[in-house]
Order: C-alpha cells, then sequence, then structure tokens
C-alpha cells in the first residue's frame, strides 16, 4: 500500500516538540481531556491543529474531545484527517479504528484496522487487533488467517499463541484449545494479562468440556491472580459506596413519586419515550434483544453508555454516596430533564445517519437495572421489559466471565460478591414492582429457550408491534450484525437450552450463596 502520509508530518510533529509553549499547551489540552473538560480540551485542540495541521495525533485527540461533547460529525471529521495523516503509523491507526468502534462506525473501524496492517505487515499489534476485530464480526476464517501469519513469523509469541486457542474454541475445538493452553500456561507467560486470558479461558474450555472440577479450581485461581495485581478493593469500595445511595433512593420512593413523575413528564417526549429491556446480566437481555430488534419497526441499541454518561452520571456526580438521592431527582426542573434526554437522544443515535422516523426505540441496558429509577424520573412513560433467570445460573454464568475491570464487574471475581451484585440489582426492581405505576413486563429465560416465539410475540406486542416473521429466524440476521455485548457469539446460533440450570454442576459452590439467593428463588418462582 502507497505511504499517504504527507513528508513533512514527522517535521510538523519534530517541530511542534521543540516549541516549549506548544508542547505545554498539549500537554494542557490533554489534561483537559483526562479530567472531562472536554469544552476546554476540543477549544484547545482546535488552535492546536490551525497551528500544526499535519499532526495525527492532534487530529485524534481533537476527534476524542469531540465526541466527548456529542459533536459526532467533527469527531468523524478529525479521525478521517488523523487516519490520513497517520498513512504509516499502525499503532495510531489501530487506536483510531478503536475510537470508530466507540462511536459505532463499523466500516470505519474496519478500514483503520486492515490500513494498518498494510501499514506494516510485520506489526503484531495491527495484525492481532485485525484478528479480534473479525473475530468480534462473526469472521472467524478471517481472524483465524490474520493469526497465522502471525504465528508464521513470530510462533512463540504469547498474545498470537492465546488468541490462537481462543479461535480453536470459538471453532468448536476444545480439544485442541485447551492442549494449546496449557502448553502456553505452562510455558508461564510474561504478559500478565496473557497469563490471567489463558487460565480463565481454560475454565471456560474446561466448562464446555464438562470437567466441572477442574473448570472451577481453575477459575478461582484465575480470580486470586487477578486480585494479586488490581487494587480490586478499591473498586469494590467504590461500588458499595454506590449501592448504598441507591439502595437509599429505592427505600425512599412511593407509589406517589411515580406517579407524581408521570404526571410532569412532557406528553410529547413521553409518547416517544425510547423502551427498556433491563435483567441482571445473563438474563436472556441480548437473546431477546436480537428478536426484537429482528423487527423492522424496532430500533435496537445494544449496551450504549448514552444514558449513564449524558444523564445518570451528570444526575449523581462524585461522590456518589452524597448525589444520588431522591430530593436530587424530584428536584430537577423541567428545563434540566429536557436537556438531559436531548443529550440522551444525541448520544443514542450517534451511529445513526438518518433520524429513525416512525420507530421504536429500545435501549437494551441490564447495567440500568439498578438505575431504574433514574430511568423512570427521566422516561416514566415508557415500557419496561425485565429478563428473569434463575438466580443461580445467573451467579454461575457471571462467575464465568472474564470482563475489564469496573466497580460493576468487580464483583464477579467470587461468587458471594456475584450474588451481592445480583441481590442488590433485584432488590431494586422487586421493590418498583411492588409500587408500580409505570409499564412493566417479565420475561423468563427459561421460557425464551422453551418457545422463543412465544415469549418474543409478547413482548413485540407490549411494544405495540405485531409479531414479524423475520423474528423467528433472529440469529441469521444476527450473524451480518456485529453485537457488542459479551455474548455476541451465542446469539449467532439457534436457541440451547444447555445453559438451564447449569448451576447443578457447581451445586457445592453455589451452596455457600443460597442464603443471599434463597429470597430471589422464591420471589421469582424457582424451586429447588
Amino acid at each position: 500500500m502507497p505511504d499517504t502520509t504527507p513528508h513533512h508530518s514527522d517535521d510538523a510533529l519534530q517541530s511542534l516538540q521543540r516549541q516549549p509553549r506548544a508542547v505545554a499547551a498539549w500537554q494542557a489540552a490533554q489534561q483537559h481531556l483526562i479530567h472531562g473538560r472536554h469544552v476546554a480540551a476540543l477549544n484547545a485542540y482546535r488552535t492546536l491543529v490551525a497551528q500544526f495541521p499535519t499532526v495525527p495525533g492532534l487530529w485524534t485527540e481533537l476527534g476524542i474531545a469531540a465526541s466527548r461533547t456529542l459533536d459526532f460529525a467533527q469527531a468523524r471529521a478529525a479521525f478521517a484527517k488523523a487516519a490520513t495523516l497517520a498513512g504509516n503509523d499502525p499503532d495510531l491507526l489501530v487506536t483510531i479504528g478503536q475510537q470508530y468502534h466507540r462511536l459505532r462506525r463499523l466500516d470505519d473501524a474496519t478500514d483503520c484496522f486492515k490500513k494498518a496492517v498494510a501499514a506494516d505487515p510485520s506489526s503484531l499489534h495491527a495484525r492481532l487487533n485485525l484478528a479480534a476485530w473479525h473475530e468480534r464480526n462473526g469472521q472467524v476464517p478471517e481472524a483465524r488467517a490474520s493469526v497465522e501469519v502471525c504465528l508464521r513469523d513470530h510462533r512463540q509469541d504469547e498474545r498470537a499463541r492465546y488468541f490462537h486457542a481462543f479461535l480453536l474454541h470459538r471453532e468448536g475445538r476444545s480439544d485442541q484449545a485447551e492442549t494449546h493452553l496449557r502448553d502456553l500456561l505452562k510455558a508461564n507467560p510474561v504478559d500478565a494479562d496473557v497469563k490471567i486470558s489463558s487460565s480463565h479461558l481454560l475454565g471456560t474450555v474446561l466448562d464446555a468440556a464438562g470437567q466441572y472440577d477442574e473448570a472451577l479450581r481453575v477459575l478461582l485461581e484465575t480470580k486470586a491472580l487477578v486480585r494479586q495485581r488490581t487494587d480490586t478493593t478499591a473498586l469494590e469500595k467504590s461500588y458499595d459506596q454506590m449501592e448504598k445511595a441507591r439502595r437509599e433512593l429505592v427505600t425512599g420512593m412511593t407509589p406517589d413519586v411515580i406517579r407524581r413523575w408521570r404526571d410532569e413528564a412532557d406528553s410529547e417526549a413521553a409518547a416517544n419515550a425510547p423502551a427498556l429491556l433491563a435483567g441482571p446480566p445473563r438474563s436472556g437481555t441480548t437473546l431477546m434483544e436480537q428478536v426484537l430488534g429482528a423487527h423492522p419497526d424496532i430500533l435496537v441499541f445494544d449496551e450504549p453508555d448514552s444514558f449513564a454518561s449524558e444523564i445518570l452520571n451528570p444526575v449523581a456526580p462524585a461522590p456518589p454516596a452524597r448525589a444520588l438521592t431522591l430530593k436530587a431527582l424530584n428536584t430537577l426542573t423541567p428545563a434540566a430533564r429536557a436537556g438531559l434526554i436531548r443529550r440522551y437522544y444525541r448520544s443514542l443515535l450517534c451511529e445513526l445517519d438518518q433520524p429513525p422516523t416512525g420507530k421504536v426505540l429500545l435501549d437494551k441496558n441490564p447495567s440500568l437495572t439498578a438505575s431504574l429509577p433514574v430511568w423512570l424520573r427521566f422516561f416514566p412513560r415508557s415500557k419496561v421489559i425485565v429478563a428473569l433467570r434463575d438466580p443461580r445460573d445467573i451467579v454461575v454464568s457471571c462467575f464465568f466471565q472474564n470482563l475489564t475491570l469496573t466497580p460493576q464487574n468487580v464483583n464477579f471475581l467470587s461468587l458471594a460478591r456475584t450474588a451481592k451484585y445480583y441481590a442488590d440489582s433485584m432488590d431494586v426492581w422487586l421493590r418498583l414492582r411492588e409500587l408500580g405505576g409505570f409499564d412493566w413486563m417479565e420475561l423468563r429465560y427459561e421460557e425464551m429457550v422453551n418457545n422463543l416465539e412465544a415469549e418474543g410475540r409478547k413482548a413485540t406486542e407490549f411494544l405495540g408491534l405485531p409479531w414479524h416473521n423475520a423474528q423467528a429466524k433472529y440469529y441469521e440476521g444476527s450473524r451480518r450484525k456485529f453485537v457488542f455485548a459479551p455474548t455476541y457469539s451465542d446469539v449467532a446460533k439457534p436457541v440451547y437450552r444447555r445453559a438451564v440450570r447449569r448451576w447443578e454442576h457447581y451445586a457445592a459452590a453455589v451452596e455457600a450463596t443460597q442464603p443471599v439467593l434463597a429470597r430471589y428463588c422464591r420471589a421469582f418462582a424457582y424451586s429447588d
């Protein structure tokens, strides 16, 4: 591929670096960006790119700042400019691709990852990122081809060896995946992330192979290793502060509060409010989202961060234990609510080129289950669908997840904390279900996998639409659709029942969580 980078771009960067004031201005812009002063950051980057228009890093960071201010057109233009200038910099092209992914501009992301490899075919970083991108898109053969090139030239590279084993698992070749993972772990990987990911994947492979005792042992060892290299105590403390505030909030709510919120809602905005598909993680929300999203008149947004970034966080800034109160929600003015809702829609619709006229909007977001009171403050007339599943299955399934640590999923490092996380979330739902005053329905995972069409019809009709034939073969569209949820690989297959009562394989370990989970097994009619 020809080098499309202007030859003076490196000279421009060196020129900038020789000017202390320019360097200081760049550092100040980065600090604005890091600390959330996005408007100030954007203004600073605009000044910098006017002075140094051929420095791709400036354009990349300008794009990030623009996206944070919800100026998505400027963000895309900045990333496009950066990609043109970074024609021979594979690392920067990967970064730009990742930013396009965040904006859900998937074709642009694909283009950047491919350009990164073309810029330097020997770059492991570029090839592995392209392989990961292919795999996330369901293009496993393409991912395999990319990894094979890495292994051909760097046979002992730990990252390539891990991804090779991961693809074997994705291809259903679990025996081979297990062998490769054991060999890799026996070599004691230097990269701690590779070691953790390999060990965690081995646990998953063993579970799929029915080797449940060893799978649990491997996972417990992996979780312990994660704790050794991460300040999980601080993350757990942050979560516990947020949870304390949520409990105080939901405890103070009454039926009158919800009725008043409905009365205060703007009639036009209320009529066009998005629906919410919630429920605890691993409860079947992604499965139902795919079924509903196959309907031509339903536009599904797959786990966007729009509500959290544009409404929840501004309403509840740090420290959360003081900010997330019923008083704070009640005293929001109509103008403040309308402004935050506009920002939510602007963020939510960033991936679309045209307004979604005539569509039912559905925000699928398990993470919002615990924040339902805040959702109802802004969308009190929206329809809420909550997915249910045997609490014990949810705890086991969440425990098997290998996710980047946040104050929420840090709980998945132990079965006890996972059970607590489930209880915290479902206590919110039980309280709101008891209060009533809004439109809701529940779906059960076990019924979904037993008769998906019947459950899908109920959910579709609840949203005010008739069942569409395309929904029965939702998985055909899922193969062509990028799925953002961690369960992306599962929904591209026909429905299977093997995850029902999965907890029985780990009954002895789950038994310790029963004092916490028993209440929810009774509340949602899950017998022993």
